[in-house]
């Protein structure tokens, strides 16, 4: 005997990735960071953060308000063509506002440009900085940069890198991975920053949209009766907007009626903990940039005893550092403009933050019998003095 066969229903076909589910779980709670290219993070770490940007102010403006001493072999100059440059670099900057655009932009992007344009004597006449996201460096054969391209609004200038003397002075930050761009302690900051910026947002959206509620206003109808009419609802609403919110109302009693009932509410411990994960944060952008906390006005930082010792460290550790290296940079760049080998360096003598320190070094040196007038001069930074006739 056959039995028929059944054969059984058709179910449609349904097309769908088997790595689905473990997209979708993998998504959930991704970290969204901001961009790490220069202008976004600039605006995002230097416009955009208080903290990014007093860091970057106090470093840039210390260390162009830092005097300057030009010397060669022989002697310390007065008066030079190359200080009278830098004191008028431009018709529409004096020292302060190029060195402080120097720096900031070294602080801000990791790399430095300033541009010398000749003069009729050869000598340069002007000096501007260039803004470091408009320049891409053109490597040459050998690796070595050979030129660098300045971009503005779709059109490209090169300036030639092997000439002598070049007409850029390019200064870069140490770069572990790179060997044409340098890296700056924005980028290193970039978390915190990010931390730091979601902190405040949410800190707004507190304030803005009530996301923690001052309190409660409880409904406890007669014998378990339901919420309140449209009509009840509307009135309360209206109520509360017109006679309890604003600062013209704060403190105004309130006066509830119809089983209502209000319910004071606080800040839970989580709510807390974002306060304290943004002063963290804070602290930690400060540290990027090599400024102390205290400096900064951040609360919880004990690590110096007084606000003094606080600015002494930063000139000494921060500021310092980075203004002998950027006028080292620029003394030898403009040594070739000039045709002569000078030193220029900051005068760490009329440094007030670093009064103690010279006043203290000048005080060993001097009483240092064993040591010839020359011979502590050299110490100190100081050039010979120049032997008149008949001088041993």
């Amino acid at each position: 005997m056959v039995f028929p066969f059944r054969r059984r229903p058709t179910v449609p076909e349904a097309k769908a990735s088997a790595a689905a589910p473990v997209i979708a779980w993998a998504g959930a709670g991704r970290v969204a960071w901001s961009p790490r290219e220069t202008g976004a993070l600039a605006r995002t770490g230097f416009a955009g953060n208080p903290v990014g940007f007093r860091a970057v102010k106090l470093i840039a403006e210390s260390a162009a308000a830092l005097p300057l001493v030009l010397q060669d072999a022989t002697r310390r100059y007065a008066a030079h063509p190359l200080l009278a440059l830098l004191r008028r670099p431009n018709p529409a900057q004096g020292r302060a506002e190029l060195l402080e655009a120097f720096y900031g932009q070294l602080l801000l992007t990791g790399d430095a440009y300033m541009e010398a344009v000749a003069g009729a004597e050869g000598a340069p006449a002007e000096l501007h900085v260039l803004r470091s996201d408009r320049m891409r460096v053109v490597p040459g054969p050998d690796g070595w940069p050979a030129g660098f391209d300045y971009t503005v609004a779709g059109r490209t200038h090169r300036f030639d890198a092997t000439a002598r003397p070049g007409p850029v002075c390019h200064l870069r930050s140490f770069h572990p991975q790179d060997d044409h761009y340098g890296l700056s302690p924005l980028q290193a900051a970039a978390q915190a920053i990010d931390v730091h910026n979601a902190a405040s947002r949410w800190s707004k959206a507190l304030l803005d949209n009530a996301a923690r509620p001052s309190g409660a206003i409880v409904y406890r109808g007669a014998d378990g009766a339901g919420g309140l009419s449209p009509e009840q609802y509307d009135r309360l609403v209206a109520e509360m907007e017109s006679y309890h919110q604003g600062a013209r109302n704060a403190g105004r009693p309130m006066l509830l009626d119809g089983g209502l009932d209000w319910k004071p509410m606080g800040f839970s411990p989580s709510d807390m903990e974002f306060q304290k994960t943004k002063e963290a944060a804070a602290r930690e952008i400060a540290l990027a940039f090599g400024v102390p906390p205290m400096l900064l006005g951040l609360p919880g930082d004990a690590t110096y005893a007084n606000y003094q010792e606080a600015n002494r460290a930063f000139f000494r550790l921060t500021v310092v550092p980075l203004a002998s290296r950027v006028m080292a940079a620029l003394g030898d760049w403009l040594s070739d403009h000039f045709g002569a080998p000078l030193e220029l360096r900051p005068d760490l003598d009329q440094v007030p933050a670093l009064a103690a320190e010279r006043d203290a070094q000048w005080a060993r040196v001097g009483a240092a019998e064993f040591l010839t007038d020359a011979e502590k001069r050299r110490l100190l930074g100081l050039p010979p003095v120049p032997q008149e006739a008949g001088d041993d």
